[in-house]
């Protein structure tokens, strides 16, 4: 492991060093590869998918797991995306004269060896590799053991690239052990490792939080809410919130609980229970709800509760500060909506509600750095230092001071 990461830390100069220019072509070589190789790539896929059935993943992780060629077409572009954004490093982000005449300037700089800790879903694989890569920095990468195959056939396949323009292969490394152990020791690896982004399962970030002595942005649960305002439009209601919930059960920007104001639950919640059951999403509700829409009722466990699959949790309020309290108590501070025509009331969800992303008037499932206008991205961050939301090439970097004198001393 040392050994490993003395490598990637030694690679690290080099990568930090590239011109935009030379990033670019590699990453646009890179995405040529990935539809070059798609036959193979989507075979070692299906050994995973194999091995998924075996282990009887749910229907969700499979869907996660899955590559299609539309899928490897979908991570082809989402790299020329990255190469097209304007590049990270060496921006001047301020600059001053100070009274002794030294120019200071504030420089963006790549972080250096980012280890990256995700389940299931193969194409965050090259998504990550190349962030990094645009970004000047080293991964090391920790993917899902029910992804193995894929990830280690998307790898090879973005490293053969490295190779081929005379760059080290471990810029873009999978990590050599990826036991629990291994994972235990990377993120103690502070000397080498100059940050750890896990993304995945609560355990996985809290194990990671409590262990780390790297620095650590996490991208926690996604426990998101909608909130149903006296004042808000039914249909925008109705479609929002379905998208939210049904549109991608299994994501962490979905929907798990659904909060709708008293005054108009009566007249809301059945035409919503209706689109629910046409989208097969099993409800669980409050006693208030259950007087409106027959269901099964709701537990404290189930409002504290990333379902992460077609559940849906209901819960009928008083007023919008009894919202906001419900999703103070409960929610993990990733994305949080209302649905209101109230101006008043929009402002105060939006300013009151503490959370990384706050939506009025839209679904949850918008935060992801490609609707955003951001690129692709490594996770959505729910730290508050030094990355919040969805977290791309920007977040990826950190700053120098670079001072320049003419002889001045103190």
């Amino acid at each position: 492991m040392q050994q490993f990461l003395e490598q990637a830390k030694k690679s690290s100069r080099l990568i930090s060093t590239l011109s935009g220019d030379i990033k670019n072509r590699v990453l646009n070589e890179m995405a040529d590869a990935l539809l070059e190789h798609c036959d193979y790539i989507i075979s070692h896929n299906n050994k995973d998918m194999e091995a998924g059935k075996m282990n009887n993943l749910t229907a969700d992780i499979m869907d996660r797991l899955l590559l299609t060629g539309d899928r490897v077409t979908a991570m082809s572009k989402a790299i020329k995306e990255i190469a097209a954004l304007k590049d990270p490093v060496g921006r001047t982000l301020e600059g001053w004269v100070t009274e002794d005449g030294l120019n200071i300037q504030k420089v963006s700089i790549p972080i250096g060896v980012i280890g990256i800790i995700y389940e299931s879903r193969p194409n965050v694989t090259s998504d990550t590799a190349a962030l990094c890569f645009k970004s000047g920095n080293v991964c090391v990468l920790k993917g899902g053991k029910e992804a193995e195959h894929s990830n280690k056939a998307i790898a090879t396949v973005l490293r053969d690239v490295l190779d081929k323009n005379g760059l080290p292969q471990n810029a873009i490394s999978l990590l050599p052990d990826s036991s629990r152990e291994g994972v235990a020791k990377l993120i103690k690896q502070d000397k080498y490792v100059d940050l750890i982004v896990p993304r995945g399962g609560e355990a996985l970030i809290k194990y990671v939080c409590e262990n780390a002595t790297v620095p650590v942005v996490k991208h926690d649960k996604g426990l998101c809410h909608t909130y149903i305002d006296k004042d808000a439009n039914h249909e925008k209601a109705i479609s929002i919130a379905i998208n939210a919930k049904c549109s991608r059960p299994g994501v962490c920007n979905a929907m798990e609980t659904m909060l709708v104001h008293k005054d108009v639950a009566a007249y809301i919640l059945p035409p919503l229970h209706e689109a629910f059951m046409q989208n097969m999403t099993e409800l669980r509700g409050c006693e208030r709800t259950r007087e409106y829409i027959d269901i099964h009722c709701a537990t404290e466990e189930d409002y504290d509760t990333e379902y992460l699959a077609n559940i849906l949790s209901i819960k009928v309020v008083s007023d919008l500060d009894e919202a906001i309290a419900h999703i103070s108590k409960y929610g993990s501070g990733h994305s949080e909506a209302i649905i209101s025509e109230n101006y008043t009331s929009v402002n105060k969800f939006l300013n009151e509600v503490d959370a990384a992303c706050v939506y009025a008037n839209a679904s949850t499932r918008f935060t992801d750095g490609g609707a955003f206008g951001l690129g692709a991205e490594v996770g959505i961050s729910t730290n508050k230092l030094h990355s919040r939301g969805p977290m791309g090439i920007n977040d990826l970097t950190t700053f120098k001071f670079k001072i320049l004198g003419n002889g001045q001393i103190r």
